[in-house]
């Protein structure tokens, strides 16, 4: 563990990038793993340390929407959870979100952006199209708070609820109901206070929580009951895979190789991942670096006893030399 060192009290080696039997690089983090009832079943680092969990907390979040009264179908659902990439596929679920709740693309408060999708990126550069807030890839998450946003200014009976071209900082005010709202579900699932309320890089508010609250919440994910707005995201990113991401995105694959697994990651060097039955499992890599993050989570739910072989091709980081694997990302756990 290393100690004495600013910002990496409770800090434990992870993973060594090793070339051609050469430890070239380390990363150091914190990584949980946890049974059904909460137990921890491994832990390396300060568990209950408080970290920024980026776009794992996204799944969180669209609990939030649901329960604020946003009204989604699955692929709406799972892209509200993911970080898609900015596929044709994805644009037109963001905009049948947008006009469910009476807005357009100019409602949207996150960054223009080019799409993730390597393809469709170099499609629209060819078509001269600029980058754009709906390709940014949290524009599903927005959409939906959007919606619910709407949602509880209707129910409320609020005057002046957002409308096609109106500014975005309504929905993104912490203060904000629908905020308010995915605030105090974030605080069931982890079962922690969030005292840290920051800025998302999509412009969103991003609540601190501990990497072991944020393990629990997605066993409680992975385990709700059919009918609540925990089992409908749950369920959403099981079936609708390629909506939490996109073509060739960690997460989707994850899932589409371990059916029943829910899985996401985070800027940063996060990542969590749930089991059917609830075990789960966080990392957070303390340099931010998330190459390592994917084989480390698999490596944690293999301790948990579950099979992970048929993602095994994700559980090896090739180090390349002159375009060849020449080493490997091994996990230190």
């Amino acid at each position: 563990m290393v100690k004495g060192v600013p910002g990496l009290d409770g800090v434990v080696e992870l993973a060594t990038v090793v070339r051609n039997g050469f430890v070239e690089s380390r990363h150091f983090g914190m990584a949980v793993a946890l049974s059904p009832t909460g137990a921890p079943i491994f832990a390396a680092g300060d568990v209950d340390a408080v970290i920024l969990p980026r776009s794992t907390a996204k799944p969180l979040q669209a609990v939030g929407t649901l329960v604020a009264g946003a009204e989604l179908d699955g692929p709406a659902t799972a892209i509200a959870a993911g970080s898609h990439t900015g596929e044709d596929r994805h644009v037109v679920v963001v905009d049948q979100m947008l006009a469910a709740a009476g807005l357009d693309r100019s409602a949207l408060g996150c960054p223009a952006d080019r799409p993730e999708d390597e393809a469709t990126r170099f499609r629209l550069i060819a078509e001269g199209i600029e980058p754009e807030p709906v390709r940014m890839n949290c524009s599903g998450k927005h959409a939906a708070m959007l919606l619910g946003a709407v949602v509880l200014a209707q129910r409320n009976g609020v005057a002046g609820s957002p409308a096609p071209g109106a500014s975005a900082a309504h929905y993104l005010d912490p203060a904000a109901p629908v905020q308010q709202v995915i605030q105090s579900e974030v605080e069931r699932l982890t079962g922690a206070t969030t005292d840290i309320v920051t800025v998302d890089g999509c412009g969103a508010p991003l609540l601190g929580m501990p990497l072991s609250g944020l393990a629990r919440a997605f066993s409680r994910l992975a385990t709700a009951t059919p009918g609540t707005p925990d089992h409908q995201v749950a369920t959403a990113m099981r079936e609708h895979p390629e909506y939490v991401g996109g073509r060739g995105h960690v997460n989707s694959d994850t899932m589409r190789l371990l059916p029943g697994v829910l899985a996401k990651g985070g800027a940063e060097g996060v990542i969590a991942m749930a089991t059917q039955d609830g075990h789960a499992v966080a990392v957070k890599v303390i340099d931010g670096n998330p190459r390592a993050t994917t084989a480390l989570a698999l490596a944690l739910l293999e301790k948990c006893g579950a099979d992970v072989t048929p993602a095994s091709t994700l559980r090896h980081v090739p180090v390349l030399g002159a375009g060849r694997p020449v080493g490997e990302i091994v996990p230190s756990i």
